[in-house]
C-alpha cells in the first residue's frame, strides 16, 4: 500500500458538493487527476474544466475515448482508465463507496488502496463506506457532508400525472423505450438518457430537457451517478433490475442514489413510483430520505500483482483469493473470461511464451465487449487482433478498414443504429491504442467521424419517436391559456390549430390515437363546442333510419351505419332488454332520449320478428291447463328446453294438448322439447344474446350456422348449449333436431341383442364411427369395439338393392376382375353398440332402513322379500294382445312411442 499523504474521505449523500469540492481542491494544484463513475459524467467534467482553464490544459481518457494535449496538468478519466504511471499532486475518486460493486469494485477498491497524489489524495462517496476505509486507510482524514436540499417520498402516481420536470427511471432499453412513447403521447415527449448512449447522443438528449423543449427523462441508472440535471421529481417505473446474473430488487443505497438526482444544490426535490413498481415500505423511503444505510460489508478484490511468466500463471494470479477479511474475491470479468477462452480454445498456452506477447495477450483481454454478441464471438475478435500486433506489429489497414466500412451507414431504427454504435466503440478503444495501427491519429479521426454520425442520426431517431412537436405545442398553449379553434370536415374529423385531434363516431368523440388523455381532457371541451348542431343533425337522421341500418354484434352492442349507438343490458324478463345510448353528455338529454326510443324500436321490433311463433303460442287462448304450462316454459326458454326439466308436465299432457302445441311448431322430443323454427342462425344467436344479458352469461358466441356437431366448449354452462340449439353428450354437442332424429332411428334397432351403426346414423350426425361411439355411450348405450374381414364385392356381384338402369348391368372392370383374382386382404373395425341396463325398484319404502332396533328381528323371509323387489329391467315390454282388427291400433301404437 502506498504511503497517506493528506489522504481525504469525503461521505455523504448525493447533492452534497462532492464532487464540486474535489474539482475545486485540483484545480488549486498545479496537476491532478480525477477518477468518474461513468464516462458521461467525465465527459460532463471536462468539458466544464475546458471552459475553465482552456482545452490545451485539460486531458479525457475513457474506454473509447482518449483526447490528450500536448501538455495536459489535469486528467479527468473513468476510474477503469486511470493512468497509474502519472505523478501528479492532486488524485480525486468519485463513488467510492463503488468498492463493493459486483462487477467493477475491484477496479474501485485498487484505486483506493494504491492511487496517491503526491501531495493530496481525495475519496469521494457515500458514508456506508466509511467503516471499511477507516480500517483499510486509518490515517484518511474524514470529511462528512450533508445534503444541501431535501428529499422527499411522494408515493406513487400515475405517468399521465407525474409533475414536470421529472425523471422516470427503469433499467432496461426496452422499458425505457416503452415509458418514453407513452410519455409522448401523454405529455408531448421525453429525452431519452442511457449508459450506452454516446456522448455526443446523450448531449443532444439532454439539450432538449434542459432547452425546455421536454419536460420529462426517461433514463436508466446512468443518471444515477453525478449528472447534474434540473430535475425536481424522480419516479422509479421499476424496483428491479438484471445485475448480470439474476434480476434483483434494487438495493436501498442504489435507489438513493437515483432518487437523489432530484433536487439540486438549494431547490428541494421529491421522489416516488410509478407504473408497475410498487409502493415503498416506510423504512426505506425514510432511510432515503434520511440517508441512513447499512454499512458496506465486503470491499471487492481482485490480484493486481500478475505473474507474466505464462498464459496459466496469469490466469492463476487473476484466481488469487483474498486473505484480508475487508475484502471478497470478485467475479471473473470479461478480461479474465476472455484470457480464459483464448488460453483453452486457441491453444495460446504452447504458442505464447515469451513475457513480452503474454502481456500484450492480456492487454487485448482488456478491450470492452462492447458488442455483447457471444463469448465465442469475442474471443475470435481478439485473437485476430493479438495475432495482428503480435506478427505484424500493427493491425492492417485493410482488415480494419473493412470492420469499420460495415458500420459507416445510418439506416435502420433506433435499434440497429445502437448496435452500430456498440461495435464502432471497440475500434474507437482499438483506436487509441498507439502502437496497434500504422496512423492512430487517421483511425482515431475515422472512428470519431463514424460515431458522431451515428450519435447525430440515433439522436434525430429518438427525437423522431419519442416527441410529439404537436401534442408539446398544444398542451403548452393550453396551459398558457391560448384560444385554440376547432373545427369538422365532412368526415367528422375534428381539428384545433389544424392539427387533427379526433373523430365523432356516431354521438361519440373519440380522440386521435395519437393524442395524450391530458391533450384529450383539455381539448374535448373546445371540440363540442362546434358539435351541436352535427349532433342534432344525426340524431334525426337516426331516428328517420330504417331498420336495415341498425344492428347489433355477439356482446350487446348496437350499431347504426356501422357506427356503435348503443347496448344491450339485462331488463325486467328475458324478452325485454335495457337499451343504453351511447351519446356523449354535451350533446344534451333531448339527444340521448331520441336515440334511446329509436333504439327501442329497433330492438322491440327484431325481438318480435324473430320469435314470432313463440309470441303466437303464447297469445292463443285455446291453450290452457298443462298445455299453458308446458307452452309458457317453452317460451321462458325462448324455444327450447330440455324434456328432464318438465318431463311430468309431458307426461300429463294429453293427445288434444299436444296436438294443439305440434300445429304451433312443438316438437316433443327424447331429450328436448324444442319449436323448429327456433333452430334457425337468427334466432339462435339473438337467444344467446338475451339469456347472456339475463343471466349475466360471459360467453355469448353463437355455433357456426348449418353444422349438427361442435366439439365441446371450455367454461360454458349446459345451458349454453341448450340455448345454442344442442346437446351435451360427452365431449361433442349434437344439435337437438338431429339428436331427436337419431333418437327415432335408434327405436326401430334391437337394442338389447345389440345393433351397428348405418350409413343415415353417421350421416344425420356428422360423426365418425369412432365419435358416434361416443355420442351413443352417452346417451345411455355401450359400445363394443371389434375388428372383421372387410367384405369385398366380386367383379360380377351387385350389391343388394343396387338399381340397375334399363335392361343393361354395368359391367365389371378391369381391376374388380384383378381385385377377384388376386384378393386384398384387409380389415375394417365396427361397433356392436347395446341399451345398458338399468336396476328398477318397486318399492322404495320397502328397501329403507328399518325402524331402529328391529333390524336384526328381520326375518330372513322378509329380508328376501325385499330382495326380490328389485329385479332388471326386462329387455322388452310386455305387452296385451290386440285385435289387428281394432280401428285404435294405430293410436295405440303412437301413444307407446310417445
Amino acid at each position: 500500500m502506498a504511503c497517506d499523504k493528506r489522504v481525504a474521505a469525503v461521505l455523504g449523500p448525493t447533492n452534497t458538493g462532492k464532487t464540486f469540492l474535489a474539482l475545486e481542491r485540483m484545480l488549486g494544484y498545479g496537476s491532478g487527476i480525477i477518477g468518474l463513475p461513468l464516462r458521461l459524467l467525465a465527459r460532463e467534467i471536462f468539458d466544464k474544466l475546458v471552459v475553465l482553464r482552456g482545452k490545451d490544459a485539460i486531458a479525457l481518457i475513457t474506454g473509447e475515448e482518449r483526447i490528450i494535449p500536448e501538455n495536459p496538468k489535469y486528467w479527468v478519466c473513468t476510474v477503469e482508465a486511470m493512468p497509474s504511471d502519472l505523478g501528479v499532486d492532486f488524485v480525486a475518486v468519485d463513488e467510492i463507496q463503488l468498492c463493493a460493486d459486483p462487477e467493477r469494485g475491484y477496479v474501485f477498491t485498487d484505486r483506493l488502496l494504491n492511487s496517491r497524489g503526491r501531495i493530496e489524495t481525495m475519496f469521494m462517496g457515500s458514508d456506508t463506506v466509511l467503516a471499511k476505509i477507516q480500517n483499510l486507510v486509518p490515517d484518511a482524514h474524514i470529511i462528512k457532508r450533508t445534503r444541501f436540499s431535501e428529499l422527499t417520498y411522494k408515493g406513487t402516481s400515475k405517468i399521465s400525472r407525474i409533475p414536470e420536470r421529472s425523471a422516470i427511471v427503469s433499467f432496461s432499453v426496452s422499458e425505457v423505450y416503452a415509458i418514453a412513447e407513452l410519455i409522448r403521447r401523454q405529455k408531448g415527449g421525453a429525452a431519452v438518457i442511457m449508459g450506452a448512449l454516446s456522448p455526443r447522443t446523450r448531449n443532444a438528449q439532454v439539450a432538449l430537457y434542459e432547452n425546455g423543449d421536454v419536460d420529462y427523462l426517461v433514463a436508466t441508472d446512468a443518471i444515477g451517478m453525478g449528472l447534474n440535471l434540473d430535475i425536481k421529481h424522480v419516479a422509479f417505473a421499476k424496483l428491479f433490475k438484471f445485475d448480470g446474473r439474476k434480476e434483483r430488487r434494487l438495493f436501498p443505497n442504489e435507489l438513493a442514489q437515483i432518487a437523489g438526482r432530484a433536487g439540486r444544490y438549494r431547490t428541494n426535490g421529491t421522489f416516488g413510483v410509478t407504473g408497475e413498481a410498487k409502493l415503498l415500505e416506510p423504512s426505506l423511503f425514510q432511510s432515503i430520505e434520511m440517508s441512513k444505510f447499512s454499512p458496506v460489508k465486503f470491499l471487492q478484490w481482485r490480484n493486481s500483482k500478475l505473474n507474466f511468466g505464462s498464459v496459466e500463471f496469469l490466469i492463476k494470479s487473476l484466481e488469487i483469493a483474498p486473505k484480508d477479511a475487508n475484502f471478497v474475491k470478485a467475479k471473473d470479468g470479461t478480461d479474465l473470461k476472455a484470457l480464459r477462452f483464448l488460453s483453452e480454445q486457441l491453444n495460446f498456452n504452447t504458442t505464447v511464451n515469451s513475457s513480452k506477447d503474454i502481456k500484450l495477450l492480456w492487454e487485448v483481454c482488456q478491450i470492452p465487449d462492447f458488442r455483447k454478441l457471444s463469448e465465442s464471438d469475442h474471443g475470435n475478435l481478439l485473437s485476430n487482433v493479438f495475432q495482428f500486433v503480435r506478427s505484424g506489429g500493427v493491425i492492417p489497414d485493410l482488415w480494419l478498414q473493412d470492420q469499420i466500412r460495415r458500420l459507416d451507414r445510418i439506416e435502420g431504427d433506433i435499434e440497429v443504429l445502437s448496435k452500430r454504435l456498440a461495435f464502432i466503440r471497440t475500434w474507437t478503444f482499438v483506436s487509441y491504442k498507439r502502437l496497434w495501427t500504422s496512423d492512430c491519429l487517421y483511425w482515431q479521426a475515422e472512428t470519431r467521424r463514424i460515431e458522431d454520425k451515428l450519435s447525430d442520426e440515433l439522436h434525430r431517431k429518438l427525437t423522431q419517436r419519442f416527441v410529439d412537436r404537436r401534442t408539446s405545442v398544444l398542451v403548452k398553449g393550453l396551459k398558457q391559456r391560448e384560444t385554440l379553434v376547432a373545427e369538422i370536415n365532412q368526415d367528422s374529423e375534428i381539428f384545433v390549430e389544424n392539427q387533427l385531434i379526433g373523430t365523432l363516431v356516431g354521438f361519440c368523440f373519440e380522440k386521435d390515437k395519437s393524442a395524450s388523455d391530458e391533450e384529450n381532457k383539455a381539448l374535448k371541451s373546445t371540440a363540442h363546442a362546434v358539435l351541436g348542431p352535427q349532433y342534432k343533425l344525426r340524431s334525426d337522421k337516426l331516428y328517420n333510419s330504417s331498420d336495415e341500418a341498425f344492428a347489433w354484434d355477439e356482446s350487446g352492442r348496437l350499431y347504426w351505419h356501422s357506427a356503435v349507438v348503443g347496448k344491450l343490458e339485462a331488463g325486467n324478463d328475458i324478452l325485454s332488454p335495457k337499451v343504453t345510448p351511447l351519446v356523449d353528455t354535451e350533446a344534451g338529454i333531448d339527444i340521448i332520449k331520441n336515440v334511446k326510443r329509436r333504439l327501442e324500436h329497433f330492438i322491440s321490433r327484431t325481438i318480435e320478428k324473430q320469435f314470432e311463433p313463440l309470441l303466437k303460442m303464447q297469445a292463443d287462448d285455446t291453450l290452457a291447463g298443462i298445455a299453458k304450462g308446458v307452452a309458457f316454459r317453452l317460451i321462458e326458454g325462448l324455444g327450447l328446453i330440455s324434456r328432464s326439466k318438465i318431463s311430468d308436465e309431458v307426461k300429463a299432457l294429453e293427445q288434444k294438448d299436444r296436438g294443439l302445441l305440434r300445429k304451433h311448431g312443438v316438437r316433443f322430443g327424447q331429450f328436448t322439447i324444442f319449436h323448429y323454427l327456433m333452430l334457425k342462425p337468427a334466432p339462435t344467436s339473438l337467444r344467446l344474446l338475451l339469456w347472456s344479458l339475463f343471466t349475466k352469461q360471459v360467453y355469448t358466441t353463437a355455433p357456426p350456422p348449418g353444422l349438427v356437431t361442435i366439439p365441446k366448449v371450455e367454461n360454458v354452462t349446459l345451458d349454453y348449449y341448450i340455448m345454442g340449439g344442442f346437446k351435451l353428450v360427452g365431449d361433442r354437442a349434437l344439435r337437438v333436431d338431429m339428436l331427436e332424429r337419431l333418437a327415432d332411428l335408434l327405436r326401430v334397432k334391437d337394442v338389447w341383442n345389440g345393433f351397428e351403426a348405418d350409413v343415415d346414423m353417421l350421416s344425420i350426425t356428422g360423426l365418425t364411427l369412432d365419435q358416434f361411439s361416443e355420442v351413443l355411450q352417452n346417451i345411455g348405450y355401450s359400445a363394443k369395439k371389434d375388428i372383421r374381414p372387410k367384405v369385398r364385392l366380386k367383379a360380377h356381384q351387385e350389391p343388394t338393392g343396387a338399381k340397375v338402369q334399363g335392361s343393361t348391368r354395368v359391367e365389371a372392370t378391369q381391376t374388380d376382375i384383378l381385385l377377384e383374382e388376386n384378393p386384398i386382404k384387409e380389415d375394417e373395425v365396427f361397433y356392436t353398440f347395446k341399451m345398458q341396463k338399468r336396476l328398477k325398484v318397486k318399492n322404495k319404502m320397502s328397501i329403507q332402513a328399518a325402524p331402529k332396533g328391529k333390524s336384526k328381528a328381520m326375518s330372513k323371509a322378509k329380508k328376501s322379500k325385499v330382495k326380490n323387489q328389485v329385479k332388471w329391467q326386462k329387455p322388452m315390454k310386455e305387452q296385451q294382445k290386440i285385435d289387428p282388427n281394432n280401428p285404435f291400433l294405430a293410436l295405440l301404437e303412437l301413444k307407446n312411442k310417445l
